[in-house]
């Protein structure tokens, strides 16, 4: 029996990149996933992939930024599927530029799209993850772990993540919820588009990974996702987990 069978999970930002590897590698393992995000063909794709699979998957198009819309992800998703289990808080907007160019507007940005959507997600979640004893997974970045040049505003974003997840591990534990950080380094297409634009960058990154080669979505992040949130990773919580293919 796969690992999941009966769950039910909530990936934001699931149209593409990185949430679209772990909405697929959850539904791999038997979870029934509801992905949400501002595009609505590239979530309806994605949950084509996982139904041509014999998965059952769900679509719920909204703004992260936006606290409405964060509750009617929560919603729906308890409405299509009787249950939540999982919420994967994946979704991120930002503006990458020197640290004395960065305005206000791009730390806003950041600042509600990542953490404040996170914590909105974790608050609307709160009362079916109690009932489930379920698993929450939020996304750092090894970027803001390590403070890369240009930014800013999103690693400032970043590690408030982090932060309130190992505040949330503390607080609700005493309900069965567990709270862990991934901080994940694989070729998404934005991955892609930066490289390509800025190519002694991938050279720097490629050398610096003993393994080789960046993260599939799917194969390596997802998977561990899975795995993450599964009863074999039980009694792990308030942890940060560095999927870039070399520990720091």
């Amino acid at each position: 029996m796969a690992r999941l069978s009966g769950k039910v999970a909530l990936v934001t930002g699931g149209g593409q990149g990185v949430g679209r590897g772990i909405a697929l590698a959850l539904a791999a393992q038997g979870s029934a996933v509801v992905i949400s995000g501002r595009t609505e063909s590239r979530l309806k794709d994605t949950a084509g992939e996982i139904t041509e699979r014999g998965g059952k998957a769900h679509t719920v198009v909204g703004d992260v930024g936006e606290r409405v819309d964060v509750d009617h992800m929560v919603a729906e998703t308890v409405r299509e599927f009787g249950r939540l289990d999982v919420l994967v808080n994946n979704a991120q907007s930002s503006v990458q530029r020197p640290l004395e160019q960065t305005s206000y507007d791009d730390v806003e940005l950041s600042y509600r799209s990542g953490p404040l959507a996170t914590l909105h997600a974790m608050q609307s979640a709160l009362p079916h993850l109690k009932s489930s004893r379920g698993s929450i997974v939020n996304l750092g970045s090894s970027a803001a772990v390590q403070g890369e040049a240009n930014f800013a505003a999103y690693a400032m974003a970043k590690e408030a993540v982090r932060g309130l997840s190992r505040v949330a591990a503390r607080e609700w534990g005493v309900y069965g919820i567990r709270v862990n950080v991934i901080c994940p380094a694989a070729l998404s297409p934005a991955a892609e588009a930066y490289f390509t634009a800025h190519p002694e960058k991938a050279e720097r990154v490629l050398a610096g990974i003993p393994l080789g080669r960046m993260g599939d979505p799917e194969g390596d992040i997802g998977r561990a996702v899975a795995a993450l949130v599964s009863d074999d990773m039980a009694y792990l919580t308030g942890a940060t987990l560095m999927l870039e293919g070399v520990g720091r």
